[in-house]
Order: C-alpha cells, then structure tokens, then sequence
C-alpha cells in the first residue's frame, strides 16, 4: 500500500504476509474485506491512507514489511510447518517455505512472507549455486566421486555438479561437500545413493548469496536486512555477489 498509484489490493495484502492473492480474492468475493467502509472489488486499488478491514478488524499497514525473507536452520527430521509456526508473528501472518530440504534432511531454508518475493524465488531457485554437505556411511570411491560429479538422475535428467569433495568424518561416517547448480535435497541425496552409499544426512549450507554459518543455531531464524535480499534477488538472474558469506544468517 506504499506505491503512488497504489496496489491492485491482493497484491498489498500479500506484501503484508497477510494471505496469497488467491486467498485475498476468495476474501473479497466473501464480502469480508471493505475499503473506507465499502466493500471492496477485485482489482480496486489502495493507497497508503486507505483503512481496509477484515471482518471489522482494521488492517494495520507496517512500514517495511513488503519483503521479508527469513534465513532458517531446520533441524533434521522437523516437519517444515513446524518450523514456519516458531517464526516470529512479527514477520506477517503467512510464510512461504523456497524449495524446502526433504523432512529427513535439513540445513538452510529460506521463508519469505511475501507470497510475490517467494513465488519469484521459487521460480528462479533452479539459477542458484548451492552448497551441500552429505554424510555417508563408509567411503566413495574416485570413481563414485566422478559419477557424482557427472549429476545423472534415475529420470534421465542431469544436474549440474560442479564440486564434490571429502570433509572429513568420524569412525565409520564420511562427510562430503557438495557445490551444484539448483539442485534440491533429493537430487544430492539420490547423486550418492547411486554410487550404493549410505546416506544418512543431507543439510543445506548455501542457497545463492545466503550461506548458513554457526552464527545460527538450529532451530533460529533471521531476517535479511536489505542488502542481503537484493543479493539473492539478483542471484535469481545469474549475478553472483563478489562474496557469497555477504548475506550470511546469524540469531
């Protein structure tokens, strides 16, 4: 509600983290939202000084609310809606999840309570180089390390590996670190199981220009100040910030 011309009203109440712009419809057509006490249209425009309900209720406009991109670190094995509900209320009343880890697995996650922001992310996230640290049981050979790096799928598709390198383990457990393009949890996790490992842990460790880094603990959340929102969002058209630890998550 901040443009001069004003907003089509779901696309402002969606910037509030209030609802997607379906949702926001099904409102209007509900007759449960007005606009300085009319009932509101679909497409009608708001400005700033417009007081829309819902249901009665005034909606309060907050200023800088219009992109929230949230850094998460997700624990293995917590459900992904569990996680969005230990999200500060504060950050809007919806949250959208970017190509989330499969539940088994965990690291980064991005979580946007803009439905626009997170629908652009997740329609670029296949552009972003990601970092990926994968725990299998025993030890790849050179030859499993190469086939990894060629990135063949069981659909025949491909992904594009451009790093994968031993990190180290403990006892019987060996650590490998992943660099690929867009490629999700079960891309990586499959890439191993390929080669017959045993693989017990996948966690994300960068998506774009945001790298997850000690600073936060599982479990916590940041939000990305300005400068690092921007970064990712030029990530999404193929430049890559000069640093990618620029726009690293601390609690």
């Amino acid at each position: 509600m901040t443009e001069a011309a004003g907003q089509r009203l779901q696309k402002a109440l969606a910037h509030l983290g209030l609802a997607s712009r379906r949702e926001v419809e099904a409102w209007i057509r509900a007759g449960r939202l007005t606009v300085n006490g009319q009932p509101a249209t679909l497409g009608m425009r708001v400005l700033a000084a417009d007081k829309v309900r819902l249901d009665g209720r005034l909606v309060r406009q907050r200023a800088g609310s219009a992109i929230k991109i949230f850094a998460v670190h997700r624990s293995p094995g917590v459900e992904m809606r569990e996680l969005l509900q230990q999200l500060p209320r504060s950050g809007g009343r919806r949250f959208v999840a970017v190509s989330p880890m499969p539940t088994i697995d965990g690291g980064l996650e991005l979580v946007s309570s803009d439905g626009e922001t997170a629908e652009r992310l997740q329609r670029g996230v296949r552009r972003l180089t990601m970092d990926f640290s994968v725990r299998v049981h025993g030890e790849l050979s050179q030859e499993g390390v190469q086939r990894v790096l060629q990135g063949q799928l069981d659909n025949g598709t491909t992904v594009i590996v451009r790093g994968c390198e031993a990190a180290g383990g403990e006892g019987s457990n060996r650590w490998y670190t992943v660099i690929a393009l867009g490629a999700s949890g079960k891309d990586i996790r499959q890439l191993f199981e390929r080669q017959g490992a045993m693989v017990s842990r996948v966690l994300r460790t960068r998506l774009g220009s945001v790298t997850l880094d000690r600073s936060l603990a599982r479990g916590r959340s940041r939000l990305l100040d300005e400068a690092q929102s921007a970064a990712l969002m030029a990530a999404l058209l193929g430049v890559e910030p000069a640093t990618a630890d620029a726009a690293t998550g601390g609690s």
